[in-house]
This record gives structure tokens, C-alpha cells and sequence, in this order.
């Protein structure tokens, strides 16, 4: 298993990017806010990972630890998951907070992705 991590400490909004390999799975976890800050670091490891493995079949984005998201970061969503597509790779949303699944589901962009672990509603 590989593991990258990516984050700009000059900037305290900035989120922290991680992704794990295992075998034709990508794990990529987003901490923080999911803005336009986000995109850089999320594309940079989406594109190297897609780069530098054929195999992938499945990449996962681990949101659980995102507080907050805008339309900036629902587009970069979309955008990897037009990356990934020409690829045959799925792309699930792993453990979204409300901060992920309500502006998808206002956007109407919630059905667009597979999603797993979505927390119960109490």
C-alpha cells in the first residue's frame, strides 16, 4: 500500500488530501472544506494516480471529515468523476457528511454518484 499526502500549510482553509493505494482501488480522503481550495490538490492526486496505475478500477473519496462545501466543490466532484469515467473507474462517495449530501441533493447532483457508510438520520 502507497500513501501521499498533500496539503499547504501557508493557507489554515486549505484542506488536506491523502490517498492510499490497494491494488485497483484509490483511496482518497478530504479533510476540512471542500472549495475551490480543494481542487488542485484532489486533481493532482486523481491525475498521477490514473497516470501511474492502469489497473484502477474503483476510486473512493472519503468526505467523512468534510465540514463544509460550496458549489466549487461539487464541481470538483464532477470533474473527477469525468476524469475517472473514459477509464471505466466508479467513483464512490464514502461516508459523506450533511455538509456533502445536502448540496448535492439541492443541486440535484446526489444521484449522480454511488455512495456508501451515508450516516443514519436520527
Amino acid at each position: 500500500m502507497e500513501e501521499t499526502t498533500s496539503a499547504d500549510t501557508a493557507k489554515s482553509e486549505q484542506p488536506e488530501v491523502r490517498s492510499e493505494l490497494d491494488g485497483e482501488t484509490a483511496r482518497i480522503t478530504v479533510a476540512g472544506e471542500l472549495t475551490e481550495d480543494a481542487r488542485r490538490p484532489i486533481v493532482r492526486v486523481v491525475t498521477d494516480l490514473l497516470l501511474e496505475r492502469s489497473p484502477l478500477h474503483r476510486l473512493e473519496l472519503h468526505v467523512a471529515d468534510v465540514g463544509y462545501m460550496n458549489s466549487a466543490g461539487m464541481a470538483v466532484l464532477v470533474q473527477v468523476q469525468k476524469l475517472a469515467a473514459p477509464r471505466g473507474i466508479e467513483v464512490v462517495l464514502v461516508g459523506p457528511t450533511a455538509a456533502v449530501i445536502r448540496p448535492l441533493q439541492l443541486s440535484g447532483l446526489w444521484h449522480r454518484f454511488a455512495v456508501e457508510g451515508v450516516p443514519d438520520e436520527r
